[in-house]
C-alpha cells in the first residue's frame, strides 16, 4: 500500500476527540515508517487491522464479571457500566459451565463460586434486568453448553422486544480448546462441533452483529503453553472451525468476518506484542491463500485480550496491579480490539468491587494518560520486534504442519486426531513442566514467590465471600421456577430437541430457543442432548 492509499483510508476514518501529541506538546504522526513500508490496515495486517487504529476509537474496555446469583452479578454489571466500562463479559460458575443445575448433587459447594449461576431463562432475564442489551455488547465465556445459554440470551432479549438482529456480542463457543486445555467438556468432540456449526450458520443468517465463536488461546496459555503454542493451537483451531463451516455449505466470506479471537497477555512484554503481530499475519495469509477468502474482514484477526491470571500471585497480591498494567500495555501495543484487566486479588478469590474498579482504572490510565494510543504499532520496524515476530511465526508454522499431517491435509481432522491421541495435552503439559522447573531452580524469578519474599507475612486484603445463603437462594429460585412452569410443555420441548439432535442435518438453534422458553433447565436440556450425543471421557495422556 502506498502512503497515499493509506492516507485515504486514514482520512476516511472518524477521529476521536483527543490531542495527539506528547505531554510536552510535540505532535505525533498516526504511524511511523518508510514511505514504501507496511502500514496499519494493509494486508497481511501485521501492524494492525485498521488504518487509524486507536486514533479512531479506543479498544473496548470489557470487564469480565460474574458471581453468586444473577441479581448479584446484575448489580456488578451496572457498576461496571457506571464506572466507564464499554461492554459486558459474563463469567459463569462451574456447574453452569459443565451443564449442571444448581440443585444437582455434583454442584454442591460450587454454585456462584467462580461465576454467576444460570439455570433457566428466568436467570438470564434477571442477569440483564435494566440493561439495554440492544445497545450494550455482551460476551459470554461458555463452551460446552454455549448453544443453549446463547438461546436463553436471544429468548430473553426477544421477550423484552429487542430483535435478535440488533444483538451484538460474542459467544466463546470454542469447544476444541476445552479438550486441549480447560477440560470443561460434556459431549464427544464431533457432536460438540455440530453445536458450534449450528451457531455459526444460525448467526450468519440471522444475527449479523454477533461473533459466533471466540477462538481462545487464553485457556491454552493458562494451562501452561508457551506463547508460540498459544498462537499456533488457537489459530489452528480457528482453521478447523473454518473447515467445519465450509463443510456445512457456507462460503468462507459468509461467516469468517464474525469470527473473533481471545488471547492471553502474559508477562514477557515484547514476546506478547510479537505474538499478536504474528497472529494477524498468519491468519490473513492462510485465509486468503488456503481458504480463498475475498472479503478483507475475513482475513482480519479481531481479538479480545485478558491479562494473565496464571501470572498473579497470592503472595504480596498488591504487586499484581503492576503485573496487570504491564500485561495490559502489551495488549494495547499489540493492537487489541478489547481488553479485560484482572484484579489484584484474583489469585485469592473473585474480585471485590474495589479491586475490579482499580483494574478498570488501569486501562483508563493507559488510554488517557500514557499516550500509547496515539500511534499505531510504535514498535514496527524495531529490529528486535520484527525478529521476535518472525520467530514466533516460524514456530507456529511448524506446529500447523504437524496438525495438518495428523489430519491428512485437514486442520479439522488434525484437531480431532490430536485430541484423541493426546498431542495437544502433552505439548502443553511439557511446556508447563519446563517452566515450573525454571522457577523451582530459581532460574526464572517470580517476585514474592522464589525471590524478594519480604512482606509475604502481611495480612491478606479483604476478599469477596460467596456464602452458602447465596447458593440456597439460587436453589430456591430454581425450585420455584420448576413449580410454576408447564411441565408438559417442558417434556414436549425436550422430546422435540432429542428428535432434532438425532437428525445431523437440522440446525438445533431454533429448537433450543423454543425449549428454553418453556423454562426447561440447563441440566434437563444437556441431559436430553446427552441421550443422543453421549458423554465424553478423556483418555489418559501417557
Amino acid at each position: 500500500m502506498a502512503r497515499e492509499q493509506w492516507q485515504q483510508s486514514f482520512d476516511a476514518a472518524p477521529k476521536r476527540n483527543a490531542r495527539f501529541e506528547t505531554m510536552s506538546g510535540m505532535p505525533l504522526d498516526p504511524v511511523y515508517g518508510p514511505e514504501d513500508g507496511l502500514y496499519p490496515g494493509e494486508y497481511p495486517y501485521t501492524r494492525g487491522v485498521h488504518a487509524s487504529m486507536y486514533r479512531s476509537r479506543l479498544w473496548t474496555m470489557r470487564m469480565f464479571a460474574g458471581f453468586g446469583t444473577p441479581a448479584d452479578t446484575n448489580l456488578r454489571f451496572k457498576q461496571i457500566l457506571a464506572n466507564g466500562g464499554d461492554g459486558l463479559s459474563t463469567a459463569f460458575d462451574l456447574p453452569t459451565l459443565m451443564g449442571r443445575d444448581s440443585d444437582d448433587p455434583h454442584a454442591e459447594g460450587e454454585v456462584g463460586r467462580c461465576g454467576v449461576a444460570v439455570d433457566t431463562l428466568a436467570d438470564m432475564e434477571e442477569l440483564f434486568s435494566g440493561i439495554d442489551v440492544g445497545a450494550t455488547t455482551t460476551s459470554m465465556t461458555i463452551n460446552s453448553p454455549a448453544a443453549l445459554i446463547f438461546a436463553m440470551y436471544v429468548a430473553a432479549a426477544e421477550r423484552k422486544g429487542i430483535e435478535r438482529a440488533r444483538l451484538g456480542g460474542t459467544l466463546q463457543n470454542d469447544i476444541l480448546k476445552e479438550y486441549q486445555a480447560q477440560k470443561e467438556f460434556v459431549f464427544p468432540p464431533r457432536p460438540s462441533m455440530r453445536l458450534v456449526r449450528d451457531t455459526i450458520t444460525f448467526t450468519a443468517a440471522e444475527m449479523p452483529r454477533w461473533n459466533s465463536v471466540s477462538i481462545s488461546g487464553y485457556h491454552i496459555r493458562e494451562a501452561g503453553s508457551t506463547a508460540a503454542q498459544e498462537l499456533a493451537f488457537t489459530l489452528g483451531n480457528g482453521f478447523a472451525y473454518v473447515e467445519l463451516a465450509r463443510a456445512a455449505g457456507l462460503d468462507v466470506d459468509q461467516f469468517a468476518p464474525r469470527l473473533s479471537f481471545f488471547f492471553n497477555a502474559h508477562i514477557d512484554f515484547f514476546e506478547e506484542i510479537a505474538k499478536y503481530r504474528a497472529a494477524r499475519r498468519i491468519w490473513a495469509r492462510w485465509m486468503k491463500e488456503r481458504y480463498g477468502a475475498k472479503n478483507e474482514k475475513s482475513m482480519m484477526v479481531r481479538f479480545h485480550t485478558q491479562t494473565a491470571g496464571v501470572s498473579l500471585t497470592a503472595q504480596q497480591p498488591e504487586l499484581n496491579v503492576a503485573r496487570t498494567a504491564i500485561e495490559a500495555l502489551a495488549g494495547v501495543l499489540g493492537g487489541t480490539q478489547s481488553l479485560h484487566t484482572n484484579s489484584f486479588d484474583e489469585a485469592l478469590a473473585l474480585p471485590t468491587e474495589k479491586a475490579a474498579r482499580i483494574a478498570l482504572r488501569t486501562q483508563q490510565i493507559i488510554a488517557h494518560e500514557t499516550g500509547v494510543a496515539h500511534v499505531a504499532d510504535p514498535f514496527g520496524g524495531s529490529w528486535f520486534m520484527e525478529a521476535l515476530t518472525d520467530e514466533i511465526e516460524a514456530q507456529a508454522e511448524a506446529i500447523f504442519a504437524k496438525v495438518d499431517e495428523l489430519g491428512g491435509g485437514s486442520m479439522l481432522e488434525g484437531a480431532y486426531v490430536g485430541i484423541d491421541n493426546g498431542y495437544f495435552q502433552g505439548e502443553i503439559a511439557d511446556a508447563a513442566y519446563q517452566f515450573e522447573k525454571l522457577v523451582n531452580r530459581g532460574e526464572r524469578i517470580v517476585v514474592g514467590v522464589n525471590a524478594f519474599t519480604e512482606g509475604n507475612e502481611e495480612a491478606q486484603p479483604d476478599l469477596l465471600q460467596i456464602t452458602s445463603e447465596q447458593e440456597m437462594a439460587q436453589i430456591k429460585k430454581l425450585q420455584a421456577v420448576k413449580a410454576d412452569r408447564d411441565n408438559a410443555a417442558v417434556q414436549r420441548g425436550l422430546d422435540e430437541l432429542r428428535t432434532a439432535a438425532a437428525d445431523p442435518e437440522r440446525n438445533l438453534m431454533p429448537t433450543l430457543i423454543d425449549v428454553v422458553q418453556t423454562f426447561a433447565t440447563e441440566g434437563e436440556i444437556m441431559n436430553a442432548l446427552a441421550d443422543v450425543f453421549g458423554r465424553y471421557t478423556e483418555r489418559p495422556v501417557i
